[in-house]
């Protein structure tokens, strides 16, 4: 089969691999639709821990398929079946496993990350994905393309769900990329006014087109068009969906009383710390959260949302590529062209 390798820091290959062998408790996917995520990018352009000429990685943890194979011991599922995958495995034993929080396991495996994803014509899923739920059947009208890019937006969900949105509050977005977009599209399905903000005001207008409900703010004077907007009031809910350590700090000032920030971009270690002004959370009871990864249970419930008819994901994949165009499709990801970029098997 073919498939995308990761070999070192810029060294990814297109090339011919054995379509791997399943045991009794595994099953074989055929890869129908697979998403490029930015830690992808960031994967091809740094590296990646334990990955080398000796030990290459099939990326891709953004996917959907079709079973073609089934091992004899595995239950419920069936050839034929269209399916979603939620890609963190957990251990299963830990005290956050058994809580439901897989995703945030110590001992925590990815599909294309620390182990083969899908960015190939065939994955491997192993026993523990099948028996903890990884795999969710999708639901009627769902296209593959669909529950691929339904991943990043159980991440997204996942901040969402900490910032507890009420109808009629201010929310602002910082980056207009998937993951902003996605954060876009929750904040208003709960009732919020959004704003969104990015340096690249030809992003903001393709999500504007898309989002028409989104107002969107390029300019030098963020703070002065969050008073405008808000009417002085400030914030209620703010999303830093980008990883620059002075956009987590400018945020705190922009705060409404009780108002609540979500850190959802990671900044990398070279840039910590980051300076905040802890005197903007006392005297104005802010909440900030952080948030990582998805779980199970949030995929799923995205996945509904989805397909009710709720949030349209459809309208975030502005390129669509054959597996044999992924390397131009890594490129054109990298240099932010549209919104999201999805490999079609």
């Amino acid at each position: 089969m073919l498939a995308l390798r990761l070999y070192g820091a810029n060294d990814i290959r297109l090339e011919e691999v054995e379509i791997p062998e399943i045991g009794a408790d595994e099953i074989l996917l055929k890869t129908e639709a697979a998403a490029i995520c930015g830690t992808d990018v960031r994967m091809w352009k740094n590296g990646q821990k334990g990955v080398d000429a000796e030990h290459p990685l099939i990326l891709g943890h953004e996917f959907a398929g079709e079973i073609v194979k089934v091992g004899k011991d595995v239950p419920y599922y069936r050839e034929g079946m269209h399916v979603g995958m939620q890609p963190n495995i957990g251990c299963g034993i830990c005290d956050r496993c058994v809580d439901g929080k897989f995703h945030l396991c110590d001992n925590y495996r990815a599909f294309g990350i620390n182990m083969d994803g899908a960015f190939a014509e065939y994955v491997k899923i192993p026993g523990e994905a099948v028996l903890r739920g990884n795999l969710m059947v999708l639901p009627e009208g769902v296209s593959a393309a669909e529950a691929a890019v339904t991943e990043p937006l159980s991440c997204a969900y996942n901040g969402f769900t900490k910032c507890h949105v009420h109808p009629g509050e201010y929310a602002l977005v910082v980056g207009a990329g998937p993951i902003g977009y996605c954060h876009a599209m929750l904040l208003h399905m709960a009732g919020a006014l959004v704003m969104m903000n990015d340096l690249s005001a030809e992003r903001l207008a393709e999500v504007k087109e898309r989002l028409p409900f989104v107002e969107t703010y390029s300019g030098n004077d963020l703070a002065g068009e969050v008073k405008r907007w808000t009417h002085g009031r400030g914030l209620d809910v703010a999303i830093t969906a980008c990883p620059v350590p002075s956009v987590q700090a400018a945020m705190l000032p922009l705060m409404n009383y009780g108002g609540r920030v979500n850190f959802f971009g990671g900044i990398p270690a070279s840039k910590q710390p980051v300076a905040l002004d802890t005197n903007q959370i006392h005297y104005h009871e802010l909440y900030i959260t952080g948030s990582t990864r998805s779980s199970i249970a949030q995929f799923r419930k995205t996945l509904d949302f989805v397909s009710q008819g709720l949030l349209n994901v459809k309208a975030m994949i502005t390129h669509r590529y054959a597996l044999s165009q992924i390397e131009q499709a890594f490129e054109n990801a990298s240099h932010a062209l549209g919104i999201k970029h999805v490999i079609e098997f």
